[in-house]
């Protein structure tokens, strides 16, 4: 699937433009933050940003400063929020981004490499995450050592795809929970080649802050082991809030 989207966009090699998609729910305390940090990136100047809000009153769009921002509001749902974003971006390839993850100051200029040969059909970046405490360490290797192993990143791992790969795949499935997982599996079972960036990405603590690191951690990785056995996303939503 790779070959073909290659010759349809995203051929220029770095020149491949990337539309940043950001999902947001209640996030206005940290959108401005989110937005400068993609400016910021090499090439990120005038990169198209696109947040897509789910809040019930569009809360997170109503206090954006940036102007060039795109916002879209949308009901709530991560995937389809993501896919909302996904149909109006103009770039032929496409950066799920979450508001409380800095990307590496290159991150816009590797993705268009990787966007640009045709072997790949996205990827996503290694996991940091911005605590001091020593055992995100062990999170961080075990998350890094886990996506290289089965090639399946979570969405705070910053997933980008070739646009016209992503529309053949009919994009994320809008279901509560693991709709990066899902894209993952569909992309290996379409046979189609990932990468993993060794640029590692900074993500938020705040989750594993507020639920406790240990049970946070446990919690997640119960969740993904039952829906990789075959329990419906539906039925996980319930234990992760």
């Amino acid at each position: 699937m790779g070959t073909v989207a290659a010759r349809e966009g995203c051929l220029q090699n770095p020149g491949c433009s990337v539309s940043v998609i950001i999902p947001a729910y209640r996030e206005q305390g940290i959108i401005n933050a989110a937005i400068e940090g993609v400016r910021r990136l090499s090439g990120g100047g005038t990169a198209e940003i696109i947040v897509v809000d789910g809040g019930p009153e569009g809360e997170t769009i109503a206090v954006i400063r940036d102007t060039a921002v795109k916002t879209i509001r949308s009901g709530k749902g991560r995937g389809l929020q993501l896919n909302q974003g996904a149909r109006s971006a103009a770039g032929g390839g496409l950066l799920f981004l979450h508001a409380d993850t800095t990307l590496p100051p290159t991150a816009l200029e590797r993705i268009g490499e990787v966007l640009g040969n045709e072997a790949f059909v996205g990827g996503a970046f290694d996991l940091s995450i911005a605590s001091p405490r020593r055992g995100f360490r062990v999170i961080e290797q075990v998350a890094n050592w886990r996506s290289r192993l089965t090639r399946i990143p979570y969405g705070d791992q910053a997933i980008f795809i070739r646009a016209a790969d992503f529309n053949a795949l009919g994009g994320f499935r809008e279901i509560p929970i693991m709709e990066d997982v899902d894209l993952m599996r569909r992309i290996k079972r379409n046979r189609g080649r990932i990468v993993i960036l060794r640029e590692p990405v900074r993500t938020s603590a705040r989750r594993w802050e507020q639920e406790g690191m240990i049970y946070g951690t446990l919690r997640n990785w119960l969740l993904i082991t039952l829906y990789l056995c075959g329990v419906p996303p539906e039925r996980l939503a319930r234990f992760y809030r």
